[in-house]
C-alpha cells in the first residue's frame, strides 16, 4: 500500500513539475516584441531590420501621413520642414497609419534618427497615438554624431507612466 502511494504521489509532482516547465515555456513563446521605426533616408529601416533579426520581433514603419521630401530634410534651412517641428515642441506629425496590433507587443522598441540631438516629433506622435501601458520600452537610434542616451532621456522625462528599458545607438 505504501507503495502505491509513493508511486501515485511521485506521479503527481512529475506531472506538477512538467506542468510548471509547460507553463514557463508558453509564458516565453507569449512574449512578443515589436521594432518600430522611423526612418527618413533608410539608414534607420536597415538599423531596425538587423534588430528585429536579433530579437526574433516583428517589423512596423513610423511613417508619416505626408512623406518627407530631401528638401523637408534640408537642417541647414531655417525654413524646412524638418527644421520647423524640430523647433516646435508641440509639433505633431500625422501617421499614415496606427500599429494595430500594438497590444500583441510586450516589448517595443521604437528606432529613428537623431534629428537636433533627440527624437523626431514624429516619435511623439507614435507614443502618443498608441497605448503602450504595460510595455517594456527601448530605444534605438541612428546618428551621424550624436549619441542615444539624450534622446532616451527625453522620451523618458515626456512620457514618466511607461516602463523603459535599454538604449542602443545603432549605425552601419
Amino acid at each position: 500500500m505504501k507503495r502505491i502511494v509513493l508511486l501515485t504521489l511521485a506521479s503527481c509532482l512529475m506531472m506538477a513539475a512538467c506542468g510548471q516547465s509547460q507553463t514557463k515555456k508558453e509564458d516565453k513563446k507569449m512574449s512578443k516584441t515589436l521594432v518600430a521605426y522611423f526612418s527618413a533616408t533608410g539608414t534607420t529601416r536597415a538599423a531596425a531590420e538587423r534588430l528585429a533579426k536579433e530579437k526574433g520581433a516583428d517589423l512596423f514603419e513610423i511613417a508619416a501621413a505626408q512623406p518627407y521630401t530631401d528638401a523637408d530634410l534640408d537642417w541647414t534651412n531655417k525654413q524646412s520642414r524638418s527644421t520647423l517641428e524640430m523647433k516646435d515642441k508641440a509639433s505633431r506629425p500625422a501617421l499614415a497609419r496606427k500599429c494595430d496590433a500594438i497590444a500583441d507587443y510586450d516589448t517595443v522598441w521604437i528606432g529613428f534618427p537623431v534629428w537636433w540631438y533627440t527624437a523626431p516629433t514624429i516619435i511623439n506622435t507614435f507614443i502618443e497615438a498608441h497605448d503602450l501601458a504595460g510595455k517594456t520600452l527601448c530605444v534605438f537610434a541612428t546618428s551621424g554624431g550624436s549619441g542615444v542616451s539624450g534622446s532616451a532621456a527625453d522620451l523618458k522625462k515626456a512620457y514618466p507612466q511607461y516602463t523603459w528599458g535599454e538604449s542602443r545607438l545603432m549605425n552601419r
